[in-house]
């Protein structure tokens, strides 16, 4: 079964300093139908105006990642992580027992954009940590790379879940295919351009739930980058 979530039904909230677009219920906007997807409980596209950001705030029992997409985002955590990522970073924060954290546009002009995901861990009360690498644009080219796994192979951001997050970016002819195990469920996210999914023609924002399908085809990219998440 395959099921479309348009870009354009997500919640919507504009805060002046914040734009932010939810596929998942978060915060005040509310949708029964979309409150996660397995693991996943958040994707939110953020876009941060230029020296503004989420003050320090606390989280517990999540996996929290950050892919920046334009600009910079400052972290700083009670870990005591501070750091920059920007584009091809991947950063990884897993709150655990407790973690208090700040994001910010660390730029005195233009946006930062970046998606924020949460996925909820399989187990509760682990001890939190960070992470934070680096996937440049030659290694996403035409194919999945994978960027987050349980057991942190292939160099990947390790994340407390038995869930894998793969991203590629795709033009013309290029195409990726990533087969689905059985009991697994796979939700793709286009983070920008334009592609055609399992025959389905995806734009920026839009997404795509699958289950019980074999796999994961993705080709006839537009200027796409693309997340795919395979879930239990």
């Amino acid at each position: 079964m395959i099921e479309t979530r348009p870009a354009s039904e997500r919640g919507h909230a504009d805060h002046g300093w914040l734009v932010s677009d939810h596929s998942f219920s978060f915060a005040g906007y509310h949708d029964p139908a979309h409150m996660g997807f397995g693991p996943l409980r958040v994707i939110n596209e953020d876009r941060v105006a230029p020296g503004k950001g989420f003050g320090t705030h606390g989280h517990r029992d999540m996996e929290i990642i950050s892919y920046v997409l334009t600009g910079t985002l400052g972290h700083r955590d009670s870990l005591g992580n501070g750091s920059a990522i920007r584009p091809g970073d991947v950063q990884r924060m897993s709150a655990g027992t407790g973690v208090e954290h700040s994001e910010f546009n660390a730029q005195k002009d233009g946006v930062t954009h970046f998606l924020q995901i949460w996925i909820e861990p399989d187990r509760r009360g682990i001890a939190p940590s960070y992470e934070e690498k680096n996937f440049p644009a030659e290694q996403k080219r035409g194919r999945l790379r994978l960027v987050a796994s349980p057991d942190g192979r292939d160099g990947s951001v390790v994340i407390h879940q038995q869930a894998m997050l793969y991203a590629g970016v795709f033009d013309g002819s290029e195409q990726a295919r990533l087969a689905v195990e059985e009991g697994r469920r796979a939700y793709v996210h286009v983070a920008r351009g334009a592609v055609v999914v399992n025959g389905r023609k995806l734009g920026a924002g839009d997404a795509l739930k699958l289950t019980g399908e074999p796999e994961v085809v993705v080709d006839q990219g537009q200027h796409a980058e693309v997340l795919v998440f395979l879930l239990p």
